[in-house]
């Protein structure tokens, strides 16, 4: 078992889980910390934003890179979307 602490989502409160992050992506770490929560308001308000806004039927879960801290959206297409890369303990 991981002794590393896991981080909570800002937006629900629920512990982040590594997350794999794909081999032809420009981040420096080999996983990023992801909210998986399909209740997480951010996650439920990004569909209408992403609508409304850009006219796309996508939304965005909370990620933050385990190096630096910065965080960000995770862009996704389905509430699947992604969960085929994250990293159980």
């Amino acid at each position: 078992m991981s002794t590393e602490k896991k981080p909570c989502c800002p937006h629900c409160g629920d512990s982040m889980k590594k997350w794999k992050t794909p081999t032809d992506s420009s981040w420096e770490t080999d996983y990023q910390w992801v909210c998986f929560n399909d209740q997480c308001t951010y996650f439920v308000r990004g569909w209408d934003w992403m609508m409304d806004q850009q006219g796309v039927k996508a939304s965005y879960r909370h990620r933050m890179n385990p190096r630096s801290g910065v965080s960000g959206p995770l862009p996704v297409w389905s509430y699947d979307a992604h969960k085929d890369h994250i990293l159980e303990d």
